[in-house]
């Protein structure tokens, strides 16, 4: 994935973890050397999540990882994909949105399960979750997916990490697949359409609350962060209408209320699978009813 910058909401962080204004994030930067157990346990966990996709006996879900720690924005999950059973580059193979550092554009990307869960910024501990519409959608989504002309042309010219989610100018990963969703349910063809489709079915991007101003005003200094296409108002709210992983689910929830759900987290001894309950939360941490996959062994 070299060339490739993580690029969802995490862009945005600017020292969300502990930059804390010391430098300025480049977002093509290396990923950092992953230690050979790390990488063991992180490719059994991507192991453990193309199994739960095979076992739903769907042929496409909704995906999202956590990537960084986007805790200070009150968020676990910071990107989001398309996980397609018949991908053309690897079963279950991740379509996706990024910015290809190399020609400073968004590309369309598809990346193995292996590949996605080891773009997690921590290897000691990760978290995936997956959403499986029902029969109609699913099909409806997988046909769009494939689609690669209309996926082209749902894709922006221009990427900003913090995408305003209802204009044109910019586009996130995310924002990429909430305009396939409405494309492939709204029967659409162009991203203003798809956009007026999910503005009349209610979609609520974030709001994404910046914790201060002086967060929000450093954002302006900040590459592939731009504040240009957002409302005044909301700028100075502090509540900027970016699409993440939590909007999506929400909207993809409400419009197909049988759409199963399932979380993935790891930590270093164990993986934790919990199927239609309770968000897992950051901790990863087991309740009655799920299934728990020792690391140790």
């Amino acid at each position: 994935m070299q060339g490739l910058a993580r690029a969802g909401f995490a862009a945005l962080l600017l020292g969300a973890g502990n930059a804390a204004w010391a430098g300025l994030p480049t977002f093509c930067e290396r990923p950092r050397a992953v230690t050979a157990a790390e990488q063991d346990r992180v490719l059994r966990f991507a192991g453990a999540v193309k199994d739960e996709l095979e076992r739903s006996s769907r042929r496409v879900a909704l995906i999202a990882r956590a990537g960084v720690d986007l805790t200070r924005f009150g968020l676990l999950y910071s990107h989001a994909g398309v996980a397609l059973r018949d991908n053309p580059g690897s079963r279950w193979g991740v379509r996706q949105l990024y910015y290809a550092c190399e020609e400073a554009r968004p590309r369309l990307f598809d990346q193995g399960m292996s590949g996605f869960v080891l773009g997690a910024e921590t290897p000691s501990h990760g978290h995936v979750s997956l959403l499986f519409p029902p029969d109609e959608e699913s099909a409806q989504l997988e046909q769009a997916a494939l689609d690669k002309p209309l996926a082209l042309a749902l894709l922006a010219g221009q990427y900003s990490a913090n995408a305003y989610a209802f204009g044109t100018r910019y586009q996130n990963c995310n924002q990429w697949v909430a305009e396939l969703l409405a494309s492939a349910w709204g029967k659409l063809h162009t991203r203003e359409q798809a956009q007026d489709w999910l503005r009349t079915q209610g979609y609520a991007a974030g709001p994404v609350r910046i914790p201060s101003h002086l967060l929000m005003f450093a954002g302006q200094f900040v590459p592939l962060v731009h504040m240009n296409d957002h409302p005044v108002e909301d700028v100075y709210a502090l509540a900027l209408q970016v699409s993440v992983p939590d909007a999506i689910e929400r909207f993809v929830r409400r419009q197909a209320p049988q759409t199963r759900h399932v979380e993935l987290c790891h930590d270093t001894r164990q993986i934790v699978v919990r199927r239609d309950g309770p968000p897992l939360g950051a901790e990863c941490r087991a309740m009655a009813g799920d299934e728990v996959i020792d690391l140790a062994s």
